[in-house]
């Protein structure tokens, strides 16, 4: 593990490169990957140094915590519990998501419908603040206000040096049940249960996810950590994950592959870069079958507009990115998975049942004011990538704004690591801006770090 004195040096390091960012210049992480969709405009300012931070600092097998920098991937943290028969609380999908991106940013995943989303297994976190100090937020004390405003804040009230989460135990191997629905109630029916139960027809049920093709063909993927399951699947090398849940009803993954499962292929997205195709998948080095790959192809694609030229040589239509995971209450999912059939008809979309965290013996879910789920609330997370293209007469941005509004009439909200069209009125109310602003004021009384809403929606 990583020494407290060069976690110490690295945070000096940490704040002298952001004392050295002039006023006025929009400060920014000099980091190497990124998950984000949203197009950034290029500060003229050098990135602030993070390098030394991206360590694990120590994992307590006793206490089920880990002590993690902030720019600490999820890959290398699970690389370090998963010997201890330990994983984070929630692992996000994609291996290069940091900790401190998960918490700032949001992330989820199959264990979410009863350990909520990351920043729910915090129990304190190092902020550099935009007066460039170093403060640790907890629920109670001081900092409480930050602690409750640090998730979805987007880096607009500081950056995660260090954080203390809960870990919980893992077997080294998970078995699956993939349940096919023809009837999308039947689905909604078959996550409130496994919810309020934590079972399913018997059997215990540690995590669920799962993906609609149709509304006529869902699947939800049942997860039982296990000890030992027998022969496991490999879906890392010529067989893909996804297409197994059409395949099989019972399956098996060692915990590693089960965490990372849809890394390999991008869920589906693999597919654009034909990396699905058999003779393709062969020559495609296995170690570049990996998310943070696929991302730096698009980025390419987006500053050289390569395909986007051929289409538009080959008389195509222009086509709009319609990349987000939003979050719609249960009860509404089927009504919004059908409207979406019917307006955007992307297939295949993911599914992941959510709901906030009610730690027992610590009382009720607490709410966060910039994401304000509602505890006690079912929720289903539904994640769609890909492209539509622009109908006559309608723009870029037509169909994402339709999903804006579908979304918000049924009581949902969406991440923001995507594109977002609210008008900062609309943005105030969805994503807490009242409680953002008291927080900003609090620790950037100079606004030097960029607001919110000009990160999530006028792309500063």
């Amino acid at each position: 593990m990583y020494a407290v004195r060069d976690h110490d040096q690295a945070v000096a390091r940490l704040r002298r490169s952001y004392a050295a960012v002039p006023p006025g210049e929009p400060v920014r992480l000099a980091k190497r990957t990124t998950n984000l969709f949203r197009p950034r405009s290029v500060p003229r300012a050098p990135g602030l140094d993070v390098s030394g931070l991206g360590r694990v600092l120590h994992v307590d097998p006793a206490a089920r915590t880990a002590d993690v920098q902030g720019m600490c991937t999820y890959e290398d943290l699970v690389d370090a519990t998963l010997p201890q028969g330990l994983m984070p609380l929630v692992v996000p999908q994609l291996r290069t998501i940091t900790l401190g991106g998960a918490v700032t940013g949001l992330g989820i995943e199959s264990t979410s419908f009863h350990n909520g989303l990351p920043h729910e297994s915090v129990t304190e976190l190092d902020v550099l603040t935009g007066a460039g100090e170093i403060v640790t937020a907890r629920p109670e004390g001081e900092h409480a206000d930050l602690f409750a405003a640090f998730p979805n804040s987007l880096g607009s009230l500081g950056y995660a040096t260090r954080l203390r989460i809960e870990l919980q135990p893992v077997g080294p191997e998970v078995a699956l049940r993939n349940v096919r629905f023809s009837r999308l109630e039947e689905l909604a029916d078959a996550v409130a249960e496994v919810i309020a139960t934590r079972s399913w027809a018997g059997e215990p049920v540690n995590a669920m996810d799962g993906v609609m093709f149709s509304p006529g063909e869902a699947y939800l993927v049942l997860a039982r950590f296990a000890d030992d399951t027998g022969p496991v699947s490999d879906y890392t090398g010529q067989n893909i994950y996804y297409r197994s849940l059409r395949r099989r009803t019972r399956d098996a993954l060692t915990a590693y592959d089960y965490l990372w499962r849809w890394d390999t292929d991008w869920f589906w997205c693999s597919a654009a870069f034909g990396v699905q195709h058999p003779v393709v998948r062969r020559i495609w080095p296995a170690r570049w079958r990996r998310s943070d790959v696929y991302h730096r192809l698009v980025r390419l694609e987006h500053r050289h507009q390569v395909a986007a030229r051929i289409d538009r040589w080959r008389g195509q239509p222009a086509r709009e990115r319609v990349v987000q995971d939003v979050e719609i209450p249960l009860s509404r999912t089927a009504e919004f998975l059908r409207w979406f059939a019917r307006t955007v008809g992307m297939t295949p979309v993911w599914l992941c049942p959510l709901r906030l965290r009610e730690p027992s013996g610590r009382g009720s879910a607490r709410a966060w004011p910039l994401y304000p789920l509602r505890p006690g609330q079912d929720y289903v997370n539904i994640g769609f990538w890909g492209s539509v293209p622009v109908a006559p007469g309608a723009v870029d941005g037509d169909v994402n704004r339709a999903v804006e509004r579908e979304v918000s009439e049924l009581g949902g909200h969406k991440s923001l690591y995507s594109d977002a069209y609210y008008d900062r009125a609309v943005f105030d109310r969805l994503y807490g801006g009242d409680t953002w602003r008291a927080v900003k004021d609090r620790y950037d009384p100079d606004h030097r770090l960029t607001g919110l809403y000009e990160k999530a929606v006028a792309r500063a």
